[in-house]
């Protein structure tokens, strides 16, 4: 692997319940400054943004986009990548747009009985790894793109969101 330079990253705060967690733009872009770090694709001319909503905000994009009526917890939208060399002059290559739900990344935090941020941490992960051209299709690219995320997720700190969690009763 490469170690490429992050992508310029826009965080847009569109609903007012991710107020409560004052930490979440940091959280987010060490999240994508090591997942970029980590992958082959080289990132730093690129730039990409991420909203930040609430479930009845993502519920409405999962509609239309994805024929998907529910609310998901993220959400990531390739931008068409340029076919032709980059010139001095162009402007940053997009990579593409994610959305996050504040509801459910809460809820599912909580019934996982892991931290906020860990979970948020994971879900900027993932979301910037679809950017970037990875999938979970098939088993094959599941297993891939998890493994990576694993160990993107390692080097934060963070502890394997695939493992099997011990319920309490």
């Amino acid at each position: 692997m490469i170690c490429s330079a992050s992508p310029v990253t826009e965080i847009l705060v569109v609903a007012d319940c991710w107020r409560a967690e004052a930490n979440a733009e940091a959280i987010i872009h060490r999240a994508i400054e090591t997942a970029a770090g980590m992958v082959d694709e080289d990132t730093g001319d690129a730039e990409l943004a991420i909203m930040l909503t609430d479930d009845a905000g993502i519920h409405t994009l999962n509609a239309n986009w994805r024929g998907i009526d529910k609310p998901t917890n993220v959400l990531s939208f390739p931008a068409l990548q340029p076919t032709g060399p980059s010139l001095p002059d162009d402007p940053p290559r997009m990579l593409g747009d994610i959305a996050i739900a504040y509801e459910t990344l809460r809820r599912e935090a909580d019934d996982e009985h892991k931290p906020f941020s860990h979970h948020l941490s994971h879900l900027a992960i993932h979301g910037f790894l679809h950017l970037i051209g990875y999938d979970h299709e098939t088993d094959g690219e599941a297993g891939e793109m998890e493994n990576l995320e694993r160990r993107i997720l390692a080097r934060l700190g963070i502890p394997d969101p695939y493992a099997p969690q011990e319920r309490t009763t």
